[in-house]
C-alpha cells in the first residue's frame, strides 16, 4: 500500500478438479502442472512481469514451468532461503511441517540440507498434521481454530523437542494460523508474508529467460530444414539441453517472392509479417528468415515488430569483408528477384564489388532453382548441378574468386567451401544460411552469458 503506483496486481483462479485432493506421497501432479502452466500462460499473454505461486507442491516442478515461459515465476524457496539466512546461523536446526508429497519430493532437503539440519515430524504426527490441514475439518476447509490448530501446535512442539530452533511451514495454509501459533510462543515463520516481502523487494526486470529463435519457414521448405540443421551443427553442446530453443512456422503458402518482384504477382508482405508476429507472440527473441529473396521485404516489416529480424544479407556481406577483405570482387548466384531487387547490392555498397551472371547464365541459375529438375522440385544432382556449375565458372572467369550462394536452396547442391574446383582453378563459395546460423548461435550465447 505504500507503493501503489508501482504495482498492478492480477489474480486468477479457475476450476481445478483436484483442488480437494490431499497432497499425499503418491499424489499425481499432472493436472496441477497443466493447470498452473495454463494460468501462467494467461499472465504471459497479458504482459505480466512476474508470477507469484504460493504453493510448495507447485514449486517442486517450478523449473519445468519456468523453462517454458518468458515471464519469471518468483521462487518461494529463494525467498525462504533469504529469510532463514537472516534468522538462523548456518548449521542451525529447522523443523519443517510439509505435506507428504513435498517431503517425498525432497524440496526442502534439496534447497537447505547443505546449510541447515532438517527435522520432520514422526510418522504418527505427520498423519495427524495431514488431517489437520487437509481433513474435512481441517485448515484448508476454513477451520483455523479448534482441533486443527491444536494438532498443528502439537506438531510444532514435537519438532522443538527434537532440537529445532525455528519452525518452517512447507504448506502455505499454515500461514493462516502462524499468528495464533506465534502467540503461543511457537517460533514459526509466516511463509506467505516472507514470499510477499521478497517479491515486492525485487528489482524490475531481473529475469533472463532462455533465448528462443523464431524461424520463418517454408521459404522454401527444404532450405528451412537445412538451416535448422546448421543451427544444431554450429552449436557447442554436450547434451540436448545445451541447444537453442527454436519456434518454427513452416508456411509454404507465403506467396512466391520472386514472382512478386519480377511479375507483380501476389505480394508476400502480409504473409511474412503475420508469420513474424506469430513468432513474436510465441516468445521469440529474434527472427531468422532463411530466404534471400524475402529480405527484399524486411525493411517493410521490421518497423512493425518488437523483436529484430537477423538480416542474413548484411551478415553475409560482413562475413565476406572480414574474411576476404574490403573491395573483393564477389559473384552473386541468386534468384532473378533477389538480383533485380538489388538487396545484396545495397548491403554490399561501398564494401564489395558485386557481379551477377548475364541473362543466359542467370537463366541457368533460375533453371537450377525452379526448373522441373531443380532444387525446389527436390533435385540436387544432375541437370541443376550442371547449370549451377556453369554459372559459377562464368563468374570465376569474370574475376569473382568468391561467390555467394544467394538462394537458400543452392547450398543443397554445392556446400560452402574455400576451394570449389572450377577447371584448373578454384573459387570460394559462401553459404548465407550457414553465416546466419552462426550469427544466431552467437546471439543465443551472448543472451545467456
Amino acid at each position: 500500500m505504500a507503493d501503489q503506483g508501482r504495482y498492478h496486481f492480477l489474480f486468477e483462479q479457475h476450476p481445478f478438479r483436484d483442488v480437494a485432493e490431499p497432497l499425499t506421497r503418491d499424489a499425481n501432479m499432472t493436472s496441477r502442472k497443466l493447470y498452473v502452466f495454463k494460468t501462467c500462460q494467461s499472465f504471459e499473454s497479458r504482459k505480466v512481469d512476474a508470477v507469484l505461486m504460493p504453493c510448495f507442491a507447485s514449486h517442486t516442478f517450478r523449473d519445468e514451468l519456468q523453462s517454458e515461459l518468458s515471464i519469471r515465476i518468483v521462487n518461494m524457496m529463494d525467498a525462504l532461503g533469504q529469510a532463514l539466512r537472516d534468522a538462523l546461523p548456518e548449521g542451525g536446526r529447522i523443523g519443517v511441517l510439509a505435506s507428504d508429497y513435498v517431503r517425498v519430493a525432497a524440496l526442502f532437503d534439496t534447497h537447505f540440507r547443505q546449510r541447515y539440519e532438517i527435522v520432520y515430524p514422526t510418522t504418527t504426527t505427520q498423519a495427524v498434521l495431514m488431517e489437520a490441514v487437509y481433513g474435512a475439518d481441517g485448515i484448508k476447509a476454513g477451520n483455523t481454530e479448534g482441533l486443527s490448530l491444536e494438532h498443528v501446535h502439537q506438531s510444532c512442539l514435537e519438532l522443538l523437542d527434537a532440537g529445532a530452533s525455528l519452525i518452517v511451514p512447507g504448506m502455505t495454509e499454515l500461514s493462516l494460523v502462524a499468528t495464533a501459533l506465534q502467540r503461543r510462543g511457537i517460533p514459526i515463520v509466516d511463509v506467505n508474508q516472507i514470499y510477499a516481502d521478497y517479491a515486492t523487494s525485487l528489482a524490475d526486470g531481473q529475469f533472463n529467460p532462455a533465448f528462443k529463435l523464431g524461424i520463418v519457414g517454408g521459404v522454401g521448405p527444404a532450405a528451412t530444414v537445412d538451416f535448422m540443421g546448421k543451427i544444431v551443427s554450429n552449436t557447442v553442446a554436450s547434451k540436448d539441453q545445451d541447444h537453442i530453443k527454436m519456434v518454427v512456422e513452416q508456411n509454404p503458402q507465403i506467396p512466391d517472392r520472386t514472382a512478386n518482384l519480377l511479375r507483380h504477382e501476389a505480394d508476400p508482405t502480409v504473409a511474412l509479417y503475420a508469420t513474424c508476429k506469430r513468432l513474436e507472440s510465441e516468445g521469440a527473441n529474434a527472427i531468422a528468415i532463411p530466404c534471400n529473396t524475402a529480405h527484399a521485404y524486411v525493411e517493410r516489416i521490421q518497423p512493425h515488430l518488437s523483436i529484430p529480424i537477423v538480416n542474413m544479407l548484411t551478415e553475409t556481406i560482413g562475413h565476406i569483408v572480414g574474411k576476404y577483405g574490403k573491395g573483393t570482387k564477389v559473384g552473386l548466384l541468386a534468384t532473378s528477384g533477389t538480383v533485380e531487387s538489388r538487396v545484396y547490392h545495397d548491403a554490399a555498397a561501398g564494401q564489395l564489388e558485386l557481379i551477377t551472371p548475364p541473362p543466359d547464365f542467370q537463366a541457368m541459375v533460375m533453371e537450377a532453382i525452379y526448373g522441373p529438375t531443380g532444387v525446389k522440385a527436390g533435385y540436387t544432382q544432375g541437370h541443376c548441378a550442371a547449370s549451377l556449375r556453369a554459372a559459377i565458372e562464368h563468374l570465376q572467369n569474370k574475376g569473382a574468386q568468391v561467390q555467394i550462394l544467394g538462394c537458400t536452396e543452392l547450398p543443397l547442391v554445392f556446400s560452402q567451401t574455400d576451394s570449389f574446383p572450377v577447371g584448373s582453378a578454384s573459387v570460394a563459395l559462401v553459404d548465407p544460411t550457414d553465416v546466419l546460423a552462426k550469427r544466431c548461435v552467437q546471439l543465443a550465447s551472448s543472451a545467456q552469458a
